[in-house]
């Protein structure tokens, strides 16, 4: 292992490089011991998700080993970084680009919903960037399976990439909350800023729900 790429409240991910092969990898490793159940069953359930997935715009999932404390998520490496520190480097995107980058997002989105999977956790920063800048949607800790008809209730996700009805505390639609994140994510990439933000939560709450915010002179109609 050479390096910590990334960290949370009870894993971290570091890259590492396969001694046969030389191809570079990312390792989630998560401690086991610091998870109650539920985020227990989630890690579980984000393994299985992944294990199902095989898509050339969805982080692919390698190897998954366990110690009786350790847990081991062996993952392709984006070398890019996140969509979010690339807008913070570059500035927005124009039009052109980011209609390529939002094909492979939603291409992406609609391969995981047409095998009844739903992310809930869209946002500029679980979009990586591979070696050649193609999207790499990361991060299926929120992801969940869902039914035509049935509704789901947690409450997922970024407060700024969040649909209408989580801010409302009712039950939705699970395919729904992902298209709305790609909404904003198209924001994000063509003005390089959020559509709905607030100072408190509250605040964001009311604009989400009013559906207001600004197009940039610069935005085509």
């Amino acid at each position: 292992m050479e390096r910590t790429i990334g960290k949370g409240n009870f894993a971290v991910v570091k890259l590492a490089t396969h001694v046969a092969t030389k191809t570079k990898v990312a390792i989630k490793i998560v401690d086991k011991t610091q998870l109650d159940e539920d985020n227990l069953k989630k890690i579980y359930r984000e393994i299985e998700i992944m294990k199902l997935l095989r898509h050339p715009h969805i982080i692919r999932l390698y190897q998954v080993m366990q110690s009786e404390r350790m847990l081991y998520l062996v993952m392709e490496y984006a070398s890019g970084g996140e969509i979010f520190d690339h807008l913070v480097a570059h500035g927005r995107m124009n039009e052109r680009e980011a209609r390529k980058k939002f094909r492979q997002i939603v291409s992406a989105v609609a391969y995981c919903h047409s095998h009844s999977i739903v992310h809930r956790d869209l946002k500029a920063e679980n979009l990586l960037l591979d070696a050649n800048l193609s999207i790499k949607i990361a991060d299926f800790g929120f992801s969940n399976f869902f039914t035509p008809d049935s509704t789901l209730k947690t409450w997922c996700g970024s407060p700024p990439y969040a649909a209408p009805e989580l801010f409302e505390g009712v039950e939705y639609d699970a395919p729904k909350v992902d298209v709305w994140s790609l909404g904003v994510v198209l924001y994000v990439l063509v003005c390089g800023a959020l559509p709905f933000d607030g100072s408190t939560l509250q605040s964001l709450r009311n604009r989400v729900l009013a559906g207001k915010y600004r197009v940039p002179f610069y935005m085509s109609r």
